[in-house]
């Protein structure tokens, strides 16, 4: 007995380190992997660099700690566009030379505007295309600063730094793909099964009241952080994987069709919480039996949850089954009710239509993720792609606070003429374009000048103290690395970040060794001096000159994100369902970047994304009907039901544009009016089925809209607590 309970122990405790090793290997054995593929391509590239005698091997060895990511489509995607942004800002910087090479401050002039211009760019665009905007400015500063100086050397002076980059990006690319590669594909498919059960286990979970508003609240947050995640991946994994870049555009649509089926069901949650309020009891229960039998239609055969595209199928298929018996069965259902008193039809006839809608909307969404396990698809032909949506003030707030920092430098180096003043004003400029794309800037500035203190030391240590004793290139690299390793242990620290990105940046500007090093304390210290200011002015401008947190941008962003509604009202129809869906998430994404510690503005800003989502659906569809309409007296522009319509969208777009109490209760009242005309056009001129039937879907978004106006939880509503609310009696109740 104890030999088999000791051999019983052994096994347990060889189970527990096994278990124990392979969670290590998932965390920290991952950033393990990233640390030591970095230090080596940095090791690499600086080698190359020396082999081929380039002036600044510390260029390229900066360059693979800029580029470097934890996957390989990632590190091809950043240095694509850095690549580009390099050879344009190279470009910049030859034709400011040939114009200002002998009026330092008209040059100094030119290149903060062009750096303002360049950081307004990249806080305009996602991924790592704004990436390129930061180093078309970057390198305008970094070739053009030294260059002018010398303006007879200014192309050779482009030349090389295009040669270092681009050295810097090969290096890391190659160490990225060959070895122990982790691919931002796998990622992708990953993402893709997670949330489509994720989405199916939420909306089972909700029809059956598992799901309280905080719960539901943190679940779609996370959906609203997976759309733009995917669409992150997507753009990174299409430079890797040609598996990805053969389901492109499939893994677009299917970004879109999900947003769209979260949407259309949150709206019909909300409804039927609306009409549960207003006591329609009846209609709830008419409607529950067809919600029931939804969640079982998203399951496998054998009523396990789809795990992967292949097991897509079934689901479709039943989904395809329900959706076409649908009508038939709802049409019976409101028969029954017609002879029922007091039944609020309108309330009836959008539950169901809304739920039509939404099992349409999950049939195609699940058809394109069925679709993935093909490498060619009929489906991969689509139109509908992610579009996002930034504001521009806050963007054009970004560019300026990088060209008043640039200039502030700038003439601090002319009135001074320190010998570093160059080094200041182009870490400034780079600075400031790599914060544009941050929510707490100043707060990333000051960790990189935290960060920059340490590369000092450090960087003092080994150009006065290691270089001098060592010879060789092993030994070089034998002498750097404990040196880097301590930088990347800090950045693979979330609470670190900013210290490791300033520690690894600017040890390997101040003691990344050169061919030919030059031992000078004094110009070693000059420029550790100008990087450490140039980062604390950019932080003090970061939070002075209206930083992303501040309540004032918060408002324009939230502005932004109502006026997707207007924008839906008023707009041409093309993509407008695309628009409203992908711009409003990713505003909604951007607001809680910017409100990480405030959870109460996140809460805040996702019940008004819902609203604007509901809203803007309602309105592009009631459009698209109207649009469709044939050409016949009845349905003409000029018909009474169709002006009462126009009035209401305009009235809708008026609200959203300036929010008001008067203007919410000038918007109930168009909507309510424009249901009294079509009610009656309903009664008293249509006649054939499909014509009724037309009518009918539109009355059902106009009742939508109105409900969604007169619900007191809605932002609507309490952001305008305390003052008169718009009558709920408006309005004919039965269709």
């Amino acid at each position: 007995m104890n030999a088999r309970a000791s051999l019983t122990a052994r096994l347990m405790s060889a189970s527990a380190w096994r278990d124990a090793l392979l969670d290590w290997a998932r965390t920290d054995g991952l950033a393990w992997i990233y640390i030591l593929k970095t230090v080596s391509a940095a090791l690499l590239a600086l080698g190359i660099a020396m082999k081929l005698e380039l002036p600044q091997p510390h260029t390229a060895m900066m360059t693979v700690f800029i580029v470097m990511q934890a996957q390989s489509g990632m590190v091809l995607a950043k240095g694509f566009y850095r690549i580009a942004g390099t050879l344009i800002g190279s470009l910049v910087t030859i034709v400011l030379i040939a114009l200002f090479s002998q009026q330092p401050t008209l040059f100094l002039l030119a290149v903060s505007i062009w750096v303002g211009i360049c950081t307004f760019g990249a806080a305009c665009n996602r991924n790592f295309r704004s990436y390129g905007f930061v180093l078309a400015g970057y390198s305008a500063a970094l070739v053009g600063i030294p260059a002018a100086q010398h303006a007879d050397g200014a192309f050779m002076a482009a030349v090389t730094r295009v040669t270092e980059v681009t050295l810097g990006i090969i290096c890391a690319g190659t160490v990225s793909a060959l070895v122990l590669p982790q691919h931002a594909g796998d990622t992708v498919r990953t993402v893709v099964r997670a949330r489509y059960a994720r989405f199916v286990e939420f909306v089972a979970d909700t029809l059956a009241g598992r799901v309280d508003r905080a719960g539901a609240e943190q679940i779609n947050a996370r959906f609203v952080a997976d759309v733009v995640g995917l669409e992150a991946l997507r753009s990174f994994a299409v430079f890797e994987d040609p598996r990805t870049r053969m389901r492109s555009g499939r893994l677009s649509r299917l970004n879109t069709e999900f947003m769209i089926a979260s949407t259309r069901f949150h709206s019909l949650h909300q409804l039927m919480n609306r009409i549960r309020a207003n006591g329609q009891h009846e209609v709830i229960d008419a409607i529950k039996p067809y919600l029931r039998e939804v969640s079982p239609l998203l399951l496998k055969k054998n009523g396990e949850p789809v795990r992967n595209a292949a097991d897509a199928g079934h689901a479709a298929a039943q989904l395809q089954v329900f959706k076409e018996m649908l009508p038939r069965r709802i049409r019976e259902t409101r028969a029954m009710l017609e002879s029922r008193p007091r039944i609020d039809l309108l309330d009836f006839d959008t539950a169901a239509e809304l739920l039509y809608r939404f099992v349409d909307e999950m049939h195609a969404y699940t058809l394109t993720y069925g679709s993935l396990t093909a490498d060619l698809h009929e489906r991969e032909r689509t139109e509908e792609r992610y579009v996002p949506r930034t504001n521009t003030i806050a963007a054009g707030v970004a560019g300026l606070r990088a060209a008043v920092v640039s200039l502030t430098l700038g003439a601090f180096w002319i009135a001074t003429a320190w010998t570093s003043g160059g080094t200041a004003v182009l870490n400034a400029a780079a600075t400031c374009a790599l914060l544009a794309l941050m929510p707490e800037p100043a707060k990333t500035a000051s960790q990189m000048a935290g960060g920059t203190v340490f590369a000092v030391v450090a960087g003092l240590i080994a150009m006065f103290f290691v270089y001098p004793r060592i010879d060789g290139y092993v030994l070089l690299c034998t002498a750097l690395v404990p040196f880097l390793l301590v930088g990347m242990l800090m950045a693979t620290r979330p609470r670190l970040a900013g210290y490791g990105m300033g520690y690894c940046l600017f040890f390997s500007l101040l003691a990344g060794p050169d061919n030919l090093i030059h031992y000078d304390p004094s110009s070693f210290m000059n420029d550790a001096i100008a990087l450490i200011v140039s980062m604390l002015v950019t932080a003090v401008a970061s939070a002075v000159l209206l930083p992303p947190a501040s309540p004032w941008l918060r408002n324009r962003l939230l502005r932004h994100l109502l006026q997707q509604v207007a924008a839906a009202c008023t707009d041409r129809l093309g993509h407008a369902r695309q628009s409203l869906e992908s711009g409003t998430r990713d505003l909604m994404h951007q607001a809680n970047a910017l409100a990480t510690d405030r959870p109460d503005v996140q809460a805040q800003m996702l019940a008004w994304m819902f609203t604007v989502l509901e809203m803007g659906h309602a309105a592009i569809e009631l459009r698209t009907e109207l649009a469709n309409l044939p050409d016949d007296a009845r349905y003409a522009p000029s018909a009474a039901w169709r002006r009462a319509t126009q009035r209401m969208l305009e009235a809708l777009a008026a609200l959203f544009d300036t929010p008001t109490r008067e203007r919410l209760i000038a918007a109930h009242e168009a909507t309510s009016a424009s249901i009294d005309a079509a009610l009656q056009t309903l009664h008293t001129v249509i006649t054939s089925r499909e014509d009724r039937h037309r009518l009918q879907r539109m009355l059902t978004y106009l009742h939508f809209i109105r409900t969604a106006l007169l619900d007191q939880r809605s932002p609507l509503n309490v952001s305008m607590s305390g003052m008169p609310a718009p009558n709920p009696n408006g309005g004919n109740r039965t269709a």
